[in-house]
């Protein structure tokens, strides 16, 4: 996709003028990007997105219910067996050109074991969940939905708190897009592309008995 892009611009007459500008308005968005750094502070949920500062509202029970009760789920089983790291709502994805702060990250254990206590800014994960609200469905389906991808994000689920539904996303290498894998609601089991072993009912994400029982489930798994 980007070399199509890439060749597009390359074939206009005008290629050289379009990418004199393109550099100077980038490197005018990276000093705003340091600023925005600079800035951000533990108490603010911020996002810096093709240079703009994106405020983010307080949302809905049903948000952090379901956000809550899946980040508890995949921190313990994650932790359990010694995979990696999950974060929710704080941690700072800095790719390229953006600045992300995702409703929850997964990063392999790999990645993980180099973190530092004082480190801010974090690698591309290779989960992220996005859990939708008026806000911000459309950066969750446009354009995180691309840059997440072009990043390496391997797996990335948009979760509808609403019609209780999982969209999961697996990238393509291919075409560095991301390709349905599935589409899950209540009744359903979501089983992890990026994290061996993990498997839950999808009811475990909106109801909070479901929740402890698949908790309860989780903790007593003890193969590897």
């Amino acid at each position: 996709m980007i070399n199509s892009r890439v060749h597009d611009l390359l074939e206009a007459p005008d290629a050289k003028l379009v990418i004199e500008r393109a550099q100077a308005i980038l490197a005018d968005e990276a000093q705003r990007r340091r600023a925005f750094r600079e800035w951000l502070r533990d108490d603010v949920k911020a996002e810096f997105i093709n240079g703009d500062v994106i405020m983010h509202s307080p949302v809905k029970r049903r948000h952090l219910d379901a956000t809550q009760n899946l980040t508890t789920l995949l921190r313990v089983y994650v932790h359990l067996h010694e995979l990696g790291a999950v974060d929710s709502e704080k941690a700072l994805i800095g790719l390229t050109r953006n600045d992300y702060e995702p409703d929850i990250c997964y990063w392999n254990k790999e990645t993980a074991d180099v973190f530092e206590a004082d480190q801010m800014e974090h690698p591309a994960p290779d989960l992220i969940v996005e859990v939708l609200s008026k806000s911000t469905t459309g950066r969750d389906r446009g354009i995180k939905f691309e840059d997440y991808a072009a990043h390496g994000v391997g797996e990335y689920w948009i979760i509808d708190p609403v019609r209780k539904s999982v969209e999961q996303y697996q990238l393509d290498e291919a075409t560095m897009a991301f390709a349905v894998a599935n589409t899950l609601y209540v009744d359903d089991t979501l089983t992890a592309l990026t994290i061996p072993g993990f498997t839950i009912p999808v009811r475990a994400i909106f109801d909070k008995d479901v929740n402890l029982t698949t908790l309860k489930s989780l903790m007593n798994r003890t193969d590897r």
